[in-house]
């Protein structure tokens, strides 16, 4: 029977967070049958990442005018090349590792992603991002309902949320994903231990199997609790993950690791959410200094997102995964007069992969001061969108997750000259 939300609600157990669906026995074939299963990570770069200073336009003499003091030396940064209207581009200097991805095909850089009247709030811009929906950015995130796509039954670990909290873009009607920033920490609560521990939580599967037929919410309850205690020793396994490497001592690096674990572990998941913030950079932004603001931004990017590609890449699971990144908003053009840079528009998209077309996608902005510069926006003080940031995710949805992203995403937002996949 299915339980609506003004169902549960009215049964009095609103304060219960379902972080849980259903069984588990479909992953368990998939893995006794040796399935490869196509892993998505969403990045998510919280804050507004200023694409200006990630990838930099270093023959563009505007670029040094308009920061005098944030932009990136053209002898210091790395060069990949000329995108396909001539534009030479460098990755910031930090970003040592992520070039060796690039240089091997691996990484794709979509430029000037965005959309019409791009959202400068911190809060709707990444609704809206999440929703893939300018019109109606508290709806579902595009990934909820991709998840809610899914035949029924869903493995309870078909999704793996390395935050505490639910982000917007898994939000869904069905699929419920849980929420485990430490594989340790996933476990059954109590303040007893051994067969005391034991004995607790055999009651409280106990419990949760009874099925009450005349109470479809506390039936909704109890039979989340029980998929979500089927889920513990499976999550467990990926807290005994030995990586082939060290994989870096920040958040960021140890989710990735959890999420490396995860794949090697076979333990069900294909979906992965991750994070890393601090990118709303208004003042002392600091691009150039090696202990700097944005510099050690990059620095916790790159060195992540490199330990995980080289640990799926000796594990052999590196062309089964799919790495996507979006940031709320870009940052304006020209910096502010706190060393900084001020919420903007059309940023940067990166793709990471085994299977990933690498290279420059879309053309880089020309930053001429001119009001009537078609590459720019907001009386020229920002970068105008190129590319519609649901044109990517529609690749992804239709070459990786195998679904319609017509239906998915609510629009045909297929892009010819979008391969990355």
């Amino acid at each position: 029977m299915k339980v609506t939300r003004r169902q549960f609600v009215k049964g009095g157990v609103a304060a219960f967070t379902v972080t849980f669906a259903a069984p588990e026995f479909l992953s368990d074939l998939a893995r006794a049958q040796g399935a490869h299963v196509r892993n998505l990570v969403v990045l998510n770069l919280s804050g507004g990442n200023d694409a200006l200073s990630m990838l930099i336009p270093y023959n563009d003499p505007f670029y040094y005018s308009r920061r005098p003091t944030l932009a990136v030396p053209a002898g210091q940064v790395l060069q990949i090349g000329s995108d396909r209207s001539s534009v030479a581009l460098g990755l910031h200097p930090r970003l040592t590792g992520l070039k060796q991805i690039f240089d091997q095909g691996r990484l794709a850089l979509i430029q000037r992603t965005g959309y019409e009247n791009q959202s400068r709030s911190h809060f709707l811009g990444t609704d809206i991002w999440s929703t893939a929906d300018p019109n109606n950015s508290s709806g579902l995130g595009w990934v909820g309902r991709y998840l809610d796509s899914l035949p029924s039954p869903v493995d309870p670990l078909v999704g793996w949320n390395t935050t505490g909290s639910l982000p917007h873009v898994l939000q869904s009607a069905r699929t419920a994903v849980p929420a485990i920033p430490s594989a340790a920490g996933y476990a059954f609560s109590s303040p007893n231990s051994g067969t005391e521990l034991t004995a607790e939580r055999s009651a409280a599967l106990r419990i949760s199997s009874h099925v009450p037929v005349d109470r479809p919410e506390l039936a909704f309850v109890y039979g989340s609790a029980q998929a979500a205690m089927a889920t513990l020793d499976r999550v467990a396994t990926v807290g005994a993950y030995t990586s082939t490497l060290t994989y870096p001592n920040t958040g960021f690096g140890q989710a990735l690791r959890a999420v490396a674990g995860a794949m090697s572990k076979g333990i069900g998941t294909k979906i992965f959410y991750v994070t890393t913030g601090g990118f709303d950079t208004h003042s002392a932004q600091n691009v150039n200094q090696n202990n700097g603001a944005y510099y050690s931004l990059m620095a916790t990017l790159n060195d992540g997102l490199l330990a995980f590609y080289t640990d799926l890449n000796n594990q052999g699971l590196l062309t089964d995964t799919l790495v996507v990144s979006f940031s709320e908003f870009g940052r304006r053009i020209s910096e502010n007069g706190s060393s900084g840079t001020d919420h903007g528009a059309a940023s940067v998209m990166m793709v990471m992969g085994g299977r990933v077309n690498g290279g420059l996608y879309g053309t880089a902005p020309n930053l001429n001061t001119d009001p009537q510069n078609p590459t720019l926006e907001n009386s020229a003080g920002d970068v105008h969108y190129e590319t519609d940031f649901r044109s990517v995710y529609a690749q992804v949805a239709d070459r990786w997750l195998g679904t319609d992203s017509v239906k998915l995403l609510g629009g045909d937002f297929r892009k010819g000259s979008l391969s990355f996949i």
